[in-house]
C-alpha cells in the first residue's frame, strides 16, 4: 500500500528534479533529469538536503532509502553548465561562487554538502542503485549511501581533477574507507573509470545485478522484514569499528546487544 504522506508532497522536490516516493516502509528517492542524464545542480542538492532533514524528524516508518537515477544514467554528475558565464539559468555560477570571500565559499560548499550528509546519519539504511555513469557529483552521491548496489554496465569516476578541483560533496572520506588510501588515491588522481565488475572486486559496490531494480527491492523486503530497528542499531556499530580498538568495539557491542534485548523484550534496565 502507498504511504500517502503530505510530506513528500513538496514543491522544492520538484524544483530539484527529484521524485520522492514510499511505499510501505521503503523510500525511493529519483533524480529525475533524464535527458541531461541527471546532471547535477545546486537546486538538486537542496532538493536531497531537505529529504534528509525529514527523514532526521521523522523516520520511524521508514526502514530502506533507496536513490537512484532516471533514464539510462544514475548521474553524470555536476551540470557543466555551471562552468560557462552564462551558467544554470536560477542557479548559482561557478562564476559566482569564485567572486565571493573564502568564508562565504567555505559556508556555500558546506550548504551544498548538507544533500550528501544525512544518507550514513539516518537510522533506515541506505542504498544507491547505479546503472550507467555515476561520475563526480553522481559518484560522490552513490558513496554517500550505507551500500552501492549495480547494474553491469555501471562505470564509477572521479573527475574533478581533470578541471582543477578536488571532490567536495564529502566522496572521500567513504571512498578510502570502502577501498584504501591507495586505490582511492589511483581513483581520484587519473579520473579514471571503474567498471561494475571492478567496483566489486574492490569493495566498492556490495553487489552487480542483471536485474538491478528486482534485485533492490527483494534486498529492501528482506531488511524491511529484520525485527524493527536491529538493522538501524546495527550500523553505526559497524561503522564504529572502522576507528574503535578491540576493548571500543567491544564495548560498543555490548550497549548496542544491551539496546536491542531492551527493546526486544519491552523491559528497562
Amino acid at each position: 500500500m502507498t504511504n500517502g504522506s503530505d510530506r513528500w508532497n513538496n514543491e522544492a522536490f520538484a524544483r530539484g528534479d527529484i521524485s520522492v516516493t514510499q511505499r510501505d516502509s521503503v523510500l525511493t528517492i529519483e533524480l529525475n533529469r533524464p535527458e541531461a542524464r541527471n546532471a547535477q545542480t545546486p537546486s538538486m542538492w537542496a532538493a536531497l538536503a531537505a529529504v534528509g532533514a525529514v527523514i532526521t524528524a521523522d523516520p520511524e516508518d521508514i526502514t530502506v532509502v533507496v536513490i537512484r537515477g532516471a533514464g539510462p544514467s544514475f548521474s553524470a554528475g555536476l551540470d557543466r553548465r555551471m562552468f560557462t558565464p552564462e551558467g544554470v539559468p536560477g542557479q548559482t555560477s561557478l562564476a559566482g561562487l569564485i567572486g565571493l570571500p573564502d568564508a562565504e565559499l567555505d559556508a556555500a560548499i558546506a550548504e551544498f554538502q548538507r544533500g550528501f550528509t544525512w544518507q550514513r546519519a539516518v537510522r533506515p539504511l541506505t542504498i544507491a542503485a547505479v546503472h550507467g555513469h555515476a561520475i563526480g557529483a553522481g559518484f560522490q552521491l552513490a558513496l554517500a549511501c550505507d551500500l552501492i548496489f549495480a547494474a553491469p554496465d555501471a562505470t564509477f569516476a572521479m573527475r574533478e581533477t581533470s578541471l582543477g578541483l578536488v571532490p567536495d560533496l564529502g566522496g572521500t572520506g567513504p571512498l578510502v574507507r570502502a577501498v584504501g588510501l591507495a586505490r582511492a588515491t589511483d581513483i581520484c588522481a587519473t579520473g579514471r573509470s571503474v567498471t561494475a565488475a571492478e567496483a566489486e572486486r574492490i569493495g566498492l559496490v556490495a553487489r552487480v545485478a542483471d536485474d538491478l531494480d528486482e534485485t533492490v527491492n527483494a534486498y529492501a523486503e528482506v531488511i524491511t522484514a529484520t525485527p524493527p530497528g536491529a538493522v538501524a542499531d546495527l550500523l553505526p556499530l559497524l561503522a564504529s569499528a572502522v576507528d574503535n580498538d578491540l576493548d571500543q568495539q567491544l564495548a560498543a557491542e555490548r550497549r548496542a546487544q544491551i539496546a536491542r534485548l531492551r527493546a526486544i523484550t519491552g523491559r528497562q534496565g
